[in-house]
């Protein structure tokens, strides 16, 4: 959709949410949930070991993203080159990123990456990354961004369509990675999918803490879970 968007984006000159979350990028609406585009879902690398899967993205990461887009306009760039960029710069930005790089090396996935800190998949080896949300585009509802309840993803035909015709897709590019869900909402998604033998369990690493700062329990549920997430990682490696 980068190529419907592109000249609207180029035309952007400030990035506030008036600027963005309007009726020029918006893809749905009914009374309280609103869906507006976004330009750092739209490419799968096939290349990836790991598949890092959230929600949806919040205002910061939409925000990232459209002025990565807007600049790689300007300067003529591919607009393959763009949708890349859009990604690579907006992933889980701030603390999110810190907490999980942080979670990762404690499970000791670079290890079995061979490298030296999960960081590198953020930077120079993000060849062995992917990273989406399970609605590619921005929720907001009443406002807020989407945090998975009220509705939830199962309960809304809207944003259940949106998993379907695109998370779906994206999966099955990637059959042998390691998924790792961000956030209980995020996993009852892929234990849908696994009950419907779209992926395996073994290839998902369910309990897995949402790395957001906002998660008072994130420390708890990460030690609570450490020892079955550290035996589902070395499991998934064995298999290579």
């Amino acid at each position: 959709m980068f190529d419907k968007y592109c000249n609207e984006i180029d035309a952007l000159t400030s990035f506030e949410k008036k600027d963005i979350l309007n009726a020029k990028f918006e893809l749905y609406s009914n009374k309280n949930m609103k869906i507006f585009y976004a330009p750092h879902n739209e490419i799968v690398n096939g290349n990836a070991k790991v598949f890092i899967v959230g929600i949806t993205p919040g205002w910061t990461q939409t925000c990232i993203a459209y002025k990565t887009a807007h600049d790689g306009l300007k300067e003529g760039l591919n607009h393959e080159v763009i949708k890349r960029e859009c990604k690579r710069n907006s992933r889980f930005a701030g603390s999110m990123r810190k907490n999980l790089i942080s979670m990762l090396d404690e499970l000791n996935l670079n290890e079995r990456l061979h490298i030296s800190s999960c960081s590198e998949l953020f930077e120079s080896q993000d060849e062995l990354l992917h990273t989406t949300s399970m609605i590619p585009y921005p929720v907001f509802i009443s406002g807020k961004n989407y945090t998975g309840s009220n509705p939830k993803i199962l309960d809304s035909e809207i944003l259940e369509s949106y998993i379907r015709e695109y998370f779906y897709k994206e999966v099955a590019k990637l059959p042998n990675v390691l998924i790792i869900p961000l956030g209980k909402a995020v996993e009852e998604v892929l234990e849908m999918m696994i009950s419907e033998k779209l992926i395996r369990k073994e290839q998902c690493l369910l309990g897995f803490p949402h790395p957001s700062g906002a998660n008072a329990h994130r420390k708890r549920q990460f030690e609570e879970n450490k020892e079955n997430l550290l035996k589902i990682i070395e499991e998934f490696f064995k298999e290579k």
